[in-house]
């Protein structure tokens, strides 16, 4: 988005149940989420002012509370709900969310598998 600020939590981990295996829903695992949210523009000259600011604690705490100790069967729908609370927040007009889960269950060698989903607040 061309002229909007944001700010990106990146890297950050949990450990959870997620998957459909039988020892997903049983055993937590890594899972890594970056967050980015666009926000409403600034007045000009206001860039300085807390009330104007977006609390990186804030972030943090919707994707802490949504990941967790709950078990999640989809990525994809953990991604979805990190988003739809994130765009709830007062100025976010824009959401990027992208989970990587470094032990994927697939036969052979894998960094992670990684979902991104990307959403903007409905007008």
């Amino acid at each position: 988005m061309a002229d909007h600020d944001r700010i990106t939590l990146k890297g950050m981990r949990f450990h959870t149940r997620v998957g459909v295996l039988p020892h997903e829903e049983q055993v937590p695992q890594p899972l890594h989420v970056d967050l980015t949210v666009w926000l409403s523009l600034r007045r000009p000259g206001q860039s300085d002012s807390l009330s104007d600011a977006l609390d990186y604690r804030t972030l943090h705490a919707v994707v802490a509370e949504t990941v967790g100790d709950s078990h999640h069967r989809l990525i994809e729908g953990l991604c979805e709900r990190i988003a739809s609370r994130a765009l709830a927040l007062p100025g976010v007009e824009a959401v990027r969310v992208a989970a990587r889960k470094p032990h994927a269950p697939v036969d052979g060698p894998l960094d992670h598998i990684e979902v991104v989903v990307e959403r903007e607040k409905q007008q």
